[in-house]
């Protein structure tokens, strides 16, 4: 008897080393650091939300004007990916050797709009209007770095408006605070980008720049050198290449880029 209670254990304990060894253990989840411009907080979080149920990855992000990212990680701030709003951000890490160039694409395309507050806002029908007494005050992005700012500065000096207007302006530190000068009466009229004016309903578009017509806008997206969760970032960035995440990006107004290699 004894030396059947002994063998009964036995099996019961070789039962449970099987089933330990074949049980293959969970993978550990990541998180993963996405530095992206303002513009793209909607989309990117949409994208984002779906892929963590899915992965069991953590996306954070850091929003902000494209330059102010660019700088925080050229002085080390822990990122994966960065998303910018235009190419001269990813130009200047790029040049430092910052990303990894061959993941770097092109991913968006956008347009610019002339926005007012929704409810007695400024009588401005055409960009010529902007120049005019009813406008004081032109909420823009850092014309010198901003994204935003040096797009519709572009469009304004191709109009050959930017030295009528420039007095006006007044600085902000994304289109989000553009966007948000306006809602708040602080400023008379803005250009921004057609998604973010889409996702406010105290302004209202008086004007939109027919894409022909304006800078070329670019969000170019690249895995950083230095990746602290490369693997799990590259799936994330292979995950917003992805026809899924292009048609979420749709739903929001961007204009998607063919997926081939970016600038």
């Amino acid at each position: 008897m004894p030396n059947m209670k002994l063998m009964r254990c036995l099996l019961v304990i070789c039962t449970l080393l099987v089933c330990i060894s074949v049980v293959r253990p969970q993978a550990r989840a990541a998180e993963v650091r996405v530095f992206a411009a303002a513009s793209l907080t909607d989309s990117v979080k949409a994208i984002a939300e779906s892929y963590q149920k899915k992965t069991g990855d953590r996306i954070i992000f850091n929003f902000g004007a494209s330059s102010t990212l660019a700088r925080q990680i050229e002085e080390g701030a822990p990122a994966d990916i960065f998303f910018s709003a235009d190419n001269a951000q990813m130009d200047r890490l790029e040049a430092k050797g910052l990303i990894l160039k061959q993941t770097r694409k092109s991913r968006l395309s956008n347009s610019l709009v002339i926005i007012v507050a929704a409810e007695n806002g400024a009588a401005v029908h055409s960009p010529k209007d902007l120049a005019g007494p009813t406008v004081k005050r032109l909420a823009l992005g850092d014309p010198q770095a901003v994204p935003i700012g040096v797009y519709a500065k572009q469009y304004l000096e191709s109009l050959k408006l930017w030295s009528e207007i420039s007095p006006k302006v007044v600085i902000t530190e994304s289109v989000r605070a553009a966007l948000a000068a306006v809602e708040a009466g602080n400023a008379n009229a803005s250009i921004v980008y057609k998604t973010d004016a889409a996702i406010s309903k105290k302004v209202k578009v008086v004007f939109e720049v027919p894409p022909k017509d304006g800078p070329k806008i670019s969000y170019p997206v690249a895995l950083l050198k230095d990746a602290a969760e490369r693997e799990r970032a590259k799936q994330f960035l292979d995950h917003l290449n992805s026809e899924e995440a292009g048609a979420i990006f749709k739903a929001y107004g961007f204009i998607v880029l063919p997926t081939e290699k970016g600038l």
